[in-house]
């Protein structure tokens, strides 16, 4: 199958298809609650969500999180979540770029800015271990100049690349690539995972190198083992697939890991987030803002305007929980206990 084709299915099983890992709570979240101030202090007017991240300034601690791109479909999907996230004041993460080192006609479905011009925050994207795959500076340089991102994302996928029949698995001596090709890009960047968490030792790795940050993309969320095990022909394949649907770090232990071992640098949530109080608890957590995909794309599917209501509810859910623990600004949360209960609001 071609990647053309592979984008195409991995956004139509994303639409269709459970995805996600059923039951529980695998993300973490729900055993976590903030304590509730009935006298907070503060007005809900006066409650701000804006924030800086990379620079920039944002109405909002939230990402567009990276889902596709590389075919007309997709081109239309990024088109319509760039313009929720330009009207949102939020940023926006491309898919992975890949497809535009192997055919240069597929710009066209990343060229979002030319979509949303006042887009506040643009994150290009390749997959890490493409730069064991002859990938170098130049085209990477290229990737970032040609689509006019602010930062960049080289994602860390072994575990989808292990389980899909047409995987790159060369993950061998990839921390001294990253080493040697990320001081030369002209753009902070930042390594993420994509569904199965970035651990204590992954984060202690990451510490040594000159990255600007990381996203988490913890266990709880979108399962692309799950995703590649529906694609898979092979009943092995399959098997293989559903078996490691639950591999990896929970989101909530992920953005612990990453915050104590990278301190000073930048920590997007990711993972299974789904609404403003699971936001609230990430940013109370350590994270400097959070990334969501699979109901954004969902919202996406239907209009931009949906996705930008999407988004809108999101915003008024933090604004809501910052309110009732006393907050007037985002910052204010890392100082807000959470406590290892079950929370209600976590559950149907």
């Amino acid at each position: 199958m071609s990647i053309a084709e592979r984008k195409d299915s991995h956004l139509a099983l994303c639409l269709s298809e459970e995805v996600e890992l059923p039951g529980g709570d695998a993300t973490g979240f729900a055993a976590l609650r903030f304590d509730h101030d009935a006298l907070p202090e503060v007005d809900l007017a006066a409650v701000r969500t804006d924030v800086e991240l990379l620079g920039k300034k944002l109405a909002a601690p939230i990402v567009v999180g990276a889902m596709t791109g590389g075919t007309p479909r997709a081109g239309e999907v990024n088109r319509r979540l760039a313009r929720a996230a330009e009207r949102c004041g939020v940023a926006f993460a491309l898919g992975s770029q890949r497809r535009m080192l192997q055919d240069p006609a597929s710009r066209d479905s990343y060229a979002v800015r030319e979509a949303a011009p006042d887009l506040r925050l643009l994150f290009g994207n390749l997959g890490a271990v493409q730069l064991n795959l002859g990938v170098g500076v130049p085209e990477v340089r290229r990737l970032v100049s040609e689509v006019g991102c602010d930062a960049f994302n080289f994602h860390l996928n072994p575990l989808q690349e292990a389980i899909q029949p047409e995987g790159d698995t060369r993950f061998a001596a990839l921390a001294p690539r990253l080493a040697a090709v990320i001081p030369e890009l002209s753009v902070p960047v930042l390594l993420k995972e994509v569904g199965a968490g970035i651990s204590r030792t992954t984060a202690r790795k990451i510490a040594a190198l000159p990255v600007a940050g990381v996203e988490t993309g913890g266990l709880g969320g979108t399962s692309w083992a799950r995703v590649e095990s529906l694609r898979a022909g092979d009943p092995a394949r399959k098997s293989l697939g559903e078996t490691f649907a639950r591999w990896g770090v929970p989101t909530v232990e992920s953005i612990a890991a990453c915050r104590a071992a990278l301190p000073d640098r930048v920590v997007i949530a990711s993972g299974g987030i789904r609404n403003g109080i699971e936001i609230a608890k990430a940013l109370a957590l350590g994270a400097d803002a959070v990334a969501l995909a699979l109901p954004l794309l969902r919202a996406a599917e239907r209009s931009s305007e949906a996705a930008a209501e999407e988004l809108e509810r999101l915003v008024q859910e933090l604004r809501l929980a910052m309110f009732l623990t006393g907050c007037t600004r985002v910052a204010e949360l890392r100082d807000r206990p959470l406590s290892r209960a079950r929370d209600l609001t976590a559950f149907p």
